[in-house]
């Protein structure tokens, strides 16, 4: 018998609560959603012997998102942890070195199943993290297996000269700069910026 490096799930339950600062159904539930595509991948290391080849998106910014970097080892600081903020439980693992990704969504039946499995249990949260933690893969997650155009600028690793904005003189990474009328912006100064300056 070989033994994977992937853990089990009260080991990374225990991780996860650390991290996050409880344990929830959404942390169950994004737990599952990585173990799930690492399995459809056939990545056992994740977060150590295959993390060169891992990208993993994430679309909302829930509890669930906090759990599925504690299984993948994918984190924003390396490059390998993405946001799309469309508000959906799903997250796209895409594997480097196959060139093939795979996109789990939660099913938004998942919540009633949980109190069908467990009326006894009072607490919704509880319900569901028990639900969750027995529920066959195929009843939590919808898959599509998908196609992610990652441009060189956006893979772990990539080198590329900064960038500084004519406008505001600040360094910009990556190619993130914009050019407009001759000029290089920031993000920011080309009109895309969150904050507003006081």
């Amino acid at each position: 018998m070989v033994l994977m490096p992937l853990k089990s799930l009260p080991e990374y339950e225990l991780l996860a609560a650390a991290a996050h600062g409880h344990l929830c159904a959404g942390q169950v539930l994004g737990l599952r959603m990585a173990l799930y595509g690492m399995r459809l991948l056939g990545l056992d290391d994740p977060a150590r012997e295959d993390r060169k080849r891992l990208i993993t998106f994430v679309e909302i910014d829930r509890c669930a998102t906090d759990a599925i970097p504690i299984v993948t080892g994918c984190r924003l600081g390396r490059r390998a942890l993405k946001f799309r903020d469309f508000g959906k439980v799903a997250a796209t693992f895409c594997d480097l070195a196959e060139h093939r990704a795979v996109r789990v969504i939660a099913r938004e039946s998942s919540r009633q199943r949980a109190d069908q499995l467990h009326p006894e249990i009072p607490g919704k949260n509880e319900r569901q993290m028990a639900a969750y933690r027995e529920m066959p893969d195929a009843e939590l997650f919808d898959i599509q297996w998908v196609r992610v155009n990652l441009p060189p600028e956006d893979i772990p690793g990539f080198k590329a000269p900064r960038a500084i904005c004519a406008q505001c003189g600040e360094g910009i990474s990556l190619k993130r700069e914009l050019v407009r009328e001759g000029r290089v912006l920031c993000r920011s100064c080309a009109g895309e910026r969150y904050y507003e300056p006081l």
